[in-house]
């Protein structure tokens, strides 16, 4: 028999799974939920200090009791914050688990504070820089942190999915977070590493799994352990409570992942390159290029001026990546393309390494702009700016308070609105919210038909917006393309998408 134990995340405890439990207990398993002191178990003493290692033991007592009454396997399921104790408990007990199951969590690491996987940056810099005394914070590492208003659990995950009533109740039966279970860092041994591991994705708060295979492929260091065989996902459209949104699914998918089942990520390296250093699906001669720093101009013919494309790719990518995204085909391709069309096209390299880095990789692509248009060969009152997948966030700006000069701004499969588990709060990364300033700016928006879910969802998001504001938008549709088609897929349809998409940049840079 499969025994379940389900640990509940921040400011919620046992009553979130009822659901969930009863329809796995129906199924024949059996079903302990963790009550962790403060959160649903017992109540804190006076003066004692709840911390994480406090939360640790009370998992490691479900644990124990379910070895002691001779239970079967043991899958370990850790929601949001409740990752954090569960890990830490199977890592005392590796040979007791059969199997952890992170519901919508981060992958803490050694050493690492539950705070560092908040998504509300604001709070995280709060807690960080000594502001526990602030804030509604109470009575510093001993104390607590307040749950969430009713309009504001949206700072801890996507809400998608809940109902009125359901949000009604995840507020009411909310209790205070003792403020150490966030603060004190997660020790590990090591000895976690050999139990097998699923991820369940809820695409409507975060990345689904193609887009983790993509971050696979870049390279990152911190996911590559994601590849491993023994690491199993399933993805839930929903968002980032689904034990109450969508408990009938999450009970067939947990069963599923205690079986072994899943989806398993290809490890980077492999013999086929990577889809993002495939060819361009376009046979483009080689052009003239001049590199200066972090930016390559790609020179048409005639002494000009000419009229100039800034490409600027998204991310995150790795620092370690080698090539750097300018050296990509992608951007290689519409470069050539582009200077053999009569432009200058400029590919920037830009600090875009972390989902708290867009406003480096704005400072980059903004000094390389101005670098672009100070060059001589560059007539400077003719710039478009084409952003790329997770470089859209970074058209907001520019959409808020287009410069004259911008003659066109242009998005291939661009994320269009940060996903709420990476915590950007900063307005100057929401080109949903930002269209409304677009004014006359021309736009052209390339979308892919099988993009997926999580990004299509902003994209449409954004088109919404467009139009109540009446920006100018032109869409190009893909219908069979996929997110990075330029290098996926050499179909007609895609061939034929690039030459309207570069046809319709350069008509509005030119008119």
């Amino acid at each position: 028999m499969t025994v379940f134990i389900l640990v509940a995340g921040a400011f919620t405890g046992p009553y979130v799974w009822r659901d969930t439990a009863a329809r796995l207990t129906a199924e024949g398993a059996e079903v302990r939920t963790v009550a962790l002191t403060g959160l649903g178990g017992r109540p804190a003493g006076p003066g004692e200090a709840v911390d994480l290692e406090t939360h640790i033991a009370d998992v490691l007592a479900v644990i124990d009791s379910v070895a002691v009454e001779g239970g079967g396997d043991i899958v370990l399921v850790g929601h949001d914050y409740g990752i954090h104790p569960a890990l830490g408990a199977a890592d005392r007990r590796p040979r007791s688990v059969a199997r952890v199951v992170h519901l919508d969590s981060g992958m803490p690491r050694d050493g690492v504070p539950a705070l560092a996987a908040v998504p509300d940056q604001r709070l995280r810099e709060q807690l960080t820089e000594g502001g526990k005394g602030s804030g509604g914070v109470r009575g510093g590492q001993a104390g607590e942190l307040p749950p969430p208003a009713r309009d504001a659990w949206s700072r801890w995950g996507s809400t998608a999915g809940l109902s009125e009533t359901q949000l009604d109740g995840l507020t009411a039966l909310a209790a205070p977070q003792p403020l150490g279970t966030l603060l004190q860092p997660l020790r590990l041994t090591g000895a976690v590493a050999a139990v097998p591991v699923t991820g369940v994705l809820c695409t409507g708060n975060g990345p689904g799994i193609e887009l983790v295979q993509l971050m696979v492929d870049l390279g990152e260091p911190a996911i590559q352990a994601l590849a491993d065989p023994r690491v199993t996902f399933f993805e839930l459209p929903t968002g980032h409570w689904p034990m109450l949104s969508c408990p009938a699914e999450l009970a067939e998918v947990l069963a599923e992942a205690a079986a072994g089942r899943g989806h398993r990520l290809k490890p980077a390296g492999g013999a086929e390159p990577p889809p993002h250093l495939r060819p361009f699906l376009l046979d483009v001669p080689e052009r003239p290029r001049e590199r200066t720093g972090n930016t390559d101009l790609y020179l048409p013919e005639g002494p000009g001026p000419h009229p100039a494309v800034v490409f600027v790719h998204g991310g995150p990518v790795p620092a370690g990546a080698r090539p750097t995204p300018r050296d990509w085909p992608t951007c290689t391709g519409y470069a050539r393309y582009i200077a053999g069309h009569g432009a200058v096209a400029a590919t920037v390299d830009h600090r875009l390494h972390a989902f708290t880095d867009y406003d480096l990789a704005a400072e980059d692509v903004a000094a390389a702009v101005q670098r672009v248009r100070a060059d001589p060969r560059v007539d400077a009152d003719r710039i478009a700016l084409w952003f790329f997948s997770g470089g859209g966030p970074l058209t907001a700006n520019w959409l808020a308070a287009p410069p004259v000069w911008l003659r066109c701004l242009a998005a291939n499969y661009p994320i269009m609105a940060p996903l709420p588990s990476w915590g950007v709060a900063d307005a100057r990364f929401h080109p949903v919210r930002a269209v409304a300033g677009a004014g006359e700016l021309p736009i052209v928006l390339v979308r892919a038909g099988r993009e997926m879910a999580e990004i299509a969802a902003t994209v449409e998001e954004f088109l919404a917006a467009a139009r109540r504001c009446g920006a100018d938008v032109e869409v190009v549709d893909v219908p069979e393309g996929r997110h990075g088609f330029e290098t996926l897929g050499p179909t007609d349809e895609a061939r034929d998408a690039v030459r309207r998409a570069v046809e319709a940049v350069l008509a509005r840079l030119t008119a």
